[in-house]
């Protein structure tokens, strides 16, 4: 075990998977020397060389193009579009290439090696253009895994098995978690189920539901709760695509309960799809209403950037009106 940050524990994640298996291979914007604006792919194309681990030019659908093309040959490439925000030139790509390339060809070839990293989410004042959390975008599209981690610790298994994993995933990675969230990380390769949420907390009156960096805003939350005498269960999601229906339909039916928080705008956000289904699921064990704690349908603002974010204080209190109603 040893003391990692994510970024730490994603370029560990990235080694010993170029260690163990010649056909992984590493690209984007200036991921090679110098490591990408984060650093993320630090030192790789010094270990393997300049043909695993390699600039690109400044084209997030070449990017895309480009890896679905070596996923189609049996090589496992993991693209990374250097900030969520510009996803979108490499949205077709995406959803009409990588998502239907096995469907299309009746299962004769796939492109099931792809993982895509991006950094996605606020709190670096990073402004609208750097701060976007477009994850709902990708949910709506079949053939496509979608990952969040929450910290060290799950971002180096859940990327070790997406890069494992016979799908095309998009991994998903906090950016204000990237060097503040410290814990301890196995050193050794191991992986971490996909497609399964995790009880983190054991609750009984409300579920509290999220994922990604918005795991440590739920649990500040929740203590808060807990000096109210508040029993809160907090689930963290962690694959959005496929998500896990029966687990947080468990809990629910337990605490009869369910605060929802994500980064993302309200409408069309995911927890619009999470409350559907509980409720078709759960409706007769709901004891209130299914809230839901999201970003504001605005821009992302830099100035007002502590006013939109779906903080633990707006969480904390989303909690108590479901627990009181």
């Amino acid at each position: 075990m040893a003391q990692m940050n994510m970024l730490q524990a994603i370029n560990n994640a990235l080694d010993l998977a170029m260690a163990r298996d010649e056909s992984v291979v590493c690209f984007g914007e200036d991921v090679g020397h110098f490591g990408g604006v984060f650093r993320a792919t630090s030192k790789l194309q010094d270990k393997y060389g300049k043909h695993r681990c390699f600039n690109t030019p400044l084209t997030e659908q070449g990017i895309i193009g480009f890896a679905n093309g070596m996923a189609a040959r049996g090589l496992k490439p993991v693209a990374e579009i250097q900030f969520a925000d510009y996803i979108y030139p490499a949205f077709d790509q995406l959803v009409n290439e990588t998502a239907k390339f096995r469907y299309r060809s009746g299962n004769q070839f796939d492109v099931g090696g792809l993982v895509l990293r991006t950094p996605y989410g606020g709190g670096i004042a990073g402004g609208h253009y750097h701060s976007q959390s477009p994850e709902a975008y990708f949910t709506h599209t079949p053939g496509l895994r979608l990952v969040v981690p929450r910290d060290p610790a799950q971002a180096k298994g859940l990327l070790l098995a997406a890069i494992n994993c016979p799908d095309p995933v998009l991994f998903f990675e906090p950016k204000r978690l990237y060097r503040a969230a410290v814990g301890e990380v196995d050193e050794d390769y191991y992986e971490l189920p996909l497609g399964q949420a995790e009880v983190v907390q054991e609750g009984s009156d409300v579920t509290v539901l999220a994922w990604g960096a918005q795991m440590e805003v739920v649990q500040k939350a929740a203590e808060l709760a807990g000096q109210q005498g508040i029993s809160c269960e907090l689930v963290d999601l962690r694959s959005l695509a496929p998500w896990d229906l029966e687990r947080v339909a468990e809990s629910v039916l337990k605490t009869g309960r369910l605060v929802i928080n994500h980064e993302a705008p309200l409408t069309g956000g995911f927890a619009g799809e999470i409350a559907a289904s509980i409720q078709q699921r759960c409706f007769l064990y709901l004891e209130s209403p299914i809230a839901r704690v999201c970003g504001l349908d605005t821009p992302y603002p830099l100035a007002l950037e502590k006013e939109y974010m779906a903080d633990h204080l707006k969480t904390f209190e989303a909690i108590v009106r479901t627990v009181n109603f």
